[in-house]
């Protein structure tokens, strides 16, 4: 057996790594891509630097590897999930996609649940329909770019369209289809009622698969393009938190995943599918066949430190480069002396809106308490503290619904620090795990990969085998009983401020009008 590769399209860039049948990293190689905002609380993409991306960093991290082609067994596929990717009838993207942080389509969410009925909704796809999701965006087309959707002939996620210049198929799998609004999740198949809502065409709809499950096998243009082998399968792969879940092994009970990417996702294996009554958490399809998972998504969470690297620390990123280190050492670094709270300094991590357990495209970050005591280190504090705040509300959402984990699994870019997983660990009161392996969704879609060919008998057999704890970080308690009465501090802000955040909204709607 030769080598698996797990291809992610994230929305900062494409990623590609390649395992061997033991589960080890022989490389990965990334790419980055512009994100575009062409007004407040909208985000999109092209998705041709998806491909570029693809392109770029498939070829890298084989010759990494020092792997050949045709030493490629079998192609995972893994991505941020929701966007809404329009094709016309030569399979030419029509526009821009629209992404899974863009907050535009709250009006089109409203005429969906009119539509179909709230009933309907949540019996059916065992969530609201959200702003990030993919069903509205197709409504918002048809209401506001009505040229573009009478050209509409397909919609794709993300990975899907990546899948289609690889194979030619018009597929997807369940893990991702179920953040659309338009997938019977309980029954993991397309929904009539729920396409007949969103003005979609059955057969605009790509044809859904169980993860693991072959969907395609890469053509010969594709595989020159790559320097793959023609022929090569391509699995189902996984919606991003699916993947990761997977590549965290979150695939049986007692464990959850405490990713902190570009947004902040706790996710938790579900043996059936069982919803928060109030439903601020997402119930989908898990990447495992015939199971379920719980997450609650905070859609700015390394994304708020990002942004506060990009237009604050000038001074972190020259002195990075000197030194030859990461800015974000120096940022999380300069917080670890600053005590628990940072001297009454709040932090909203809400610079997209919010969706666990607000779901509400209208919220905004805020700082919150700040004096002349305060330096950069309380804001970089206040940064890390805000998203593991927002964090924490899922752990308790979810303990709410008897899934009382006794050991988180932190991933993403944010794992990498000390002090952000440390602070994870005391506000949310649970061990936080550090694994062997941290390589996110493309390491999951690896696995899958491997799976399908029979590198190992299950995915849970491939996750047992591959995925050893390396570190744990504990609560400190000292540190977990001041953070219970500041995080209930945190969560009276939200409520103070709701209205004023719709009103903000409305004023800056009027802006982007008369610019």
């Amino acid at each position: 057996m030769g080598c698996l590769l797990g291809i992610d399209i994230g929305t900062g860039g494409a990623r590609a790594l390649v395992i061997d049948e033991t589960g080890a990293v022989r490389a990965s190689a990334a790419s980055e891509y512009p994100l575009s905002i062409p007004r407040p609380l909208w985000a999109e993409q092209h998705p041709r630097d998806w491909w570029d991306g693809v392109r770029a960093c498939v070829p890298e991290a084989c010759a990494k590897a020092g792997v050949r082609g045709e030493d490629i067994a079998a192609i995972g596929l893994s991505g941020q999930m929701h966007g809404a990717v329009f094709l016309d009838a030569r399979d030419e993207v029509i526009r821009p996609a629209i992404l899974w942080c863009d907050q535009r389509t709250a009006a089109e969410c409203r005429e969906i649940t009119e539509r179909a009925g709230r009933e309907t909704v949540e019996r059916v796809t065992l969530n609201p329909v959200l702003t990030g999701f993919q069903a509205p965006k197709i409504v918002w087309l048809r209401n506001n770019e009505p040229d573009a959707f009478a050209r509409v002939r397909r919609v794709l996620l993300p990975k899907d369209y990546i899948r289609l210049l690889l194979t030619g198929a018009y597929a997807t799998e369940v893990s991702d289809a179920s953040g659309t609004s338009l997938l019977n999740v309980r029954e993991r198949k397309w929904s009539p009622e729920m396409a007949a809502a969103a003005f979609v065409e059955e057969n605009w709809l790509p044809e859904c698969f169980e993860s693991v499950e072959v969907s395609g096998h890469l053509s010969a243009q594709a595989a020159d393009a790559l320097g793959l082998r023609a022929g090569t399968p391509v699995v189902g792969g996984g919606g991003d938190q699916a993947a990761g879940g997977l590549g965290s092994g979150i695939v049986k009970p007692g464990l959850v995943s405490s990713s902190l990417g570009t947004s902040g996702v706790v996710f938790a294996f579900a043996g059936s599918p069982f919803v928060d009554d109030k439903l601020r958490t997402h119930t989908f399809c898990h990447a495992v066949s015939g199971k379920w998972h719980v997450m609650g998504v905070v859609l700015s969470a390394g994304g708020s430190l990002r942004w506060y690297r990009d237009t604050f620390c000038e001074d972190e990123k020259r002195a990075a480069a000197e030194r030859g280190v990461d800015p974000y050492e120096l940022i999380t670094a300069s917080a670890k002396d600053i005590p628990p709270g940072a001297d009454g300094l709040f932090f909203l991590p809400y610079l997209s809106g919010e969706r666990t357990p607000y779901p509400d495209p209208c919220a905004r970050g805020v700082f919150f308490g700040a004096t002349l005591k305060h330096t950069k280190a309380h804001f970089a504090r206040a940064v890390l503290e805000g998203v593991g705040f927002a964090m924490a509300d899922s752990f308790s959402i979810m303990r709410g619904m008897g899934i009382d984990a006794t050991q988180a699994r932190v991933m993403g870019g944010g794992a990498r620090s000390a002090v952000w997983t440390q602070i994870l660990a005391d506000i949310t009161g649970c061990p936080h795990v550090t694994l062997n392996v941290d390589e996110g969704p493309a390491y999951g879609v690896a696995l899958l990969a491997g799976v399908s060919q029979g590198v190992w008998g299950s995915i849970e057999e491939a996750c047992s085998a591959a995925l050893v704890p390396v570190r744990t970080v504990s609560p400190d308690a000292a540190a977990s009983a001041a953070y219970q009465g500041l995080h209930e501090f945190y969560t009276s802000l939200y409520g103070s401020l709701k209205e004023r955040f719709a009103a903000l909204n409305d004023i800056s709607r009027m802006g982007a009008a008369d610019g």
